[in-house]
């Protein structure tokens, strides 16, 4: 297992869970077997992130076009998603969790937004730790949104066209409410976005493992971790603020220079169980 600087760990680490269905396939067992040991992987991966001091993890949970896939799995994973925010609620207020969810969320079937909304709102003081589910997500449309929410008001007076840039189009993008990622981790062997933060994505570092989802393990994470911290971080903007240290996105949970076993680094911030 990689060693974990304590005084480095990405603020914000988003994770595209790809790999449940060839997970189960490899079993000969139906896809919903593979999409409810995923959602074991989520609850494993949330617990140990919030020890580790990770600030916001985004999980790429449903995308948009996901919707075009067999009504009996749309239907298995609105199941286990209902499942996986009843059974958490408890441990996500308990350890000062915020949830969010990002994305189309009218689209959702309404026995979910009965569950999510309420935990939204029960848990949207909590400072701990930021968990953002993306649901019905997508990155291009949620810059078309954007861009169509700046154009109306354009159109209406109520803005200067001159007046749009980068940061102004940012601040309409419900994804970056929790920062640009610092971290992409993807899953399952595809080496590609797949239309998950595209633009908060400019200057993340980016991980590819084979590892299909639901066997994503603590280690897998921490050697993630680790060889971000070691990558030399490409120079932003000045504009953007940044720099080629980037001291900003050191988040310091420990204030320890030395190296720590990530095990080390997740005992050291509570023995709490649960997300």
């Amino acid at each position: 297992m990689n060693l974990v600087e304590a005084r480095n760990l990405p603020r914000h680490v988003g994770i595209i869970m790809d790999g449940n269905g060839r997970w189960a396939e490899l079993r000969g067992e139906p896809r919903e077997a593979g999409h409810k040991a995923g959602s074991a992987a989520v609850r494993r991966i949330v617990r140990v992130c919030r020890r580790l001091g990770v600030e916001a993890l985004t999980l790429y949970a449903f995308s948009e076009q996901n919707w075009a896939r067999p009504r009996n799995e749309v239907d298995a994973l609105m199941g286990l998603l209902r499942e996986f925010l009843m059974s958490e609620r408890c441990e996500i207020l308990e350890n000062d969790i915020r949830l969010v969810a990002i994305g189309d969320i009218s689209r959702l079937p309404e026995p979910v937004r009965d569950v999510l909304d309420p935990l939204r709102k029960a848990s949207a003081t909590n400072r701990q730790m930021t968990l953002a589910l993306a649901l019905s997500y997508g990155a291009r449309e949620e810059i078309a949104a954007a861009a169509r929410e700046l154009a109306m008001e354009a159109v209406a007076g109520r803005l200067d066209p001159e007046a749009i840039d980068g940061a102004l189009l940012a601040a309409r993008l419900p994804s970056l409410s929790v920062g640009e990622p610092d971290l992409i981790i993807r899953t399952g062997g595809e080496q590609r976005l797949s239309n998950f933060l595209l633009y908060g994505a400019a200057y993340a570092e980016l991980s590819f493992t084979e590892r299909l989802w639901p066997d994503f393990t603590e280690d897998d994470l921490f050697d993630a971790i680790a060889a971000y911290q070691q990558r030399v971080r490409a120079a932003e903007p000045a504009a953007e603020g940044g720099g080629a240290d980037e001291p900003a996105r050191a988040s310091g949970a420990l204030g320890a220079g030395r190296p720590w076993r990530a095990r080390e680094v997740a005992s050291h911030n509570g023995s709490r169980t649960g997300v």
